[in-house]
C-alpha cells in the first residue's frame, strides 16, 4: 500500500507578511467648510480694508468722526463670549454634553447680546447724523459693521445647531462642536481687528 506525501509547506511570502495598512484619521468635513469659510471671509474684510485705505489717502471728502463709545463694550461681550465657549468645550466629553450646556446658552446669550448692542451703535451713529451715504467714512463703518454682524448671526446659527445635536445625539457630535468653536473665535479676532482699522482710520 502506498501512501501519497502532502505537499511540502511553502515559507510565507512577502506579500501574505505584510501587515495591513491602518486607516488615516477620518476626514472632518464640518472643520474643512470652517476653514474655507474663514479663508473667504479674510479674502473680503482685506480687500475692503484695502479699498478703505486707498478712499482715504488723500481724499478731501473724508470726514473723521468719533466711534460710538458702546462699541467697547460689545468688544467686551464678544471676548467673553469666546471665553464662555472655550470652557462649555473644554467640559463637554464625547459621552456627555450636560456639564458644558450652561456654557453654551451663556455664549448664545451674550452673542444675541452683541448683535443687540451692534443696532445700538448704528442708532448712535445716527444720532450724530451719520448715516450709510453721509460720507465715505461712515460708510465703510456701517459696511464693516454690517457684514461683520451678518456673519456673527451665522455663528449663533451654527451654535444653535451644535446645542440642538448635543441634546438629541450620542455620542456627542465632537466635530461639528470643534467646528462650531473655530468658527466663533474667529468671529472674536476679526472684531478686534475691525476695531483697530476704524479707530485708526474713522
Amino acid at each position: 500500500m502506498t501512501t501519497v506525501a502532502s505537499p511540502p509547506k511553502l515559507p510565507p511570502t512577502a506579500s501574505s507578511s505584510r501587515p495591513t495598512a491602518t486607516r488615516g484619521p477620518e476626514p472632518r468635513p464640518a472643520e474643512t467648510g470652517v476653514w474655507v469659510a474663514i479663508a473667504t471671509i479674510s479674502m473680503s474684510f482685506a480687500a475692503l480694508t484695502s479699498a478703505m485705505v486707498v478712499r482715504a489717502s488723500g481724499a478731501p471728502d473724508w470726514q473723521h468722526f468719533r466711534l460710538p463709545p458702546i462699541l467697547y463694550f460689545n468688544t467686551l461681550v464678544l471676548v467673553a463670549s469666546s471665553f464662555t465657549l472655550a470652557s462649555a468645550r473644554r467640559r463637554i466629553t464625547p459621552v456627555s454634553a450636560l456639564d458644558g450646556l450652561t456654557g453654551l446658552y451663556v455664549t448664545l446669550g451674550l452673542g444675541v447680546l452683541f448683535v443687540t448692542g451692534q443696532v445700538l451703535a448704528w442708532r448712535q451713529l445716527a444720532a450724530q447724523g451719520l448715516f450709510l451715504a453721509t460720507s465715505p467714512s461712515s460708510a465703510f463703518f456701517y459696511v464693516f459693521t454690517a457684514l461683520h454682524g451678518l456673519h456673527v448671526l451665522g455663528g449663533l446659527a451654527g451654535l444653535l445647531y451644535v446645542l440642538r445635536r448635543l441634546r438629541r445625539v450620542v455620542p456627542v457630535p465632537m466635530t461639528a462642536l470643534g467646528a462650531a468653536t473655530l468658527y466663533w473665535h474667529f468671529m472674536d479676532v476679526l472684531w478686534l481687528y475691525l476695531l483697530l482699522i476704524l479707530t485708526i482710520r474713522v
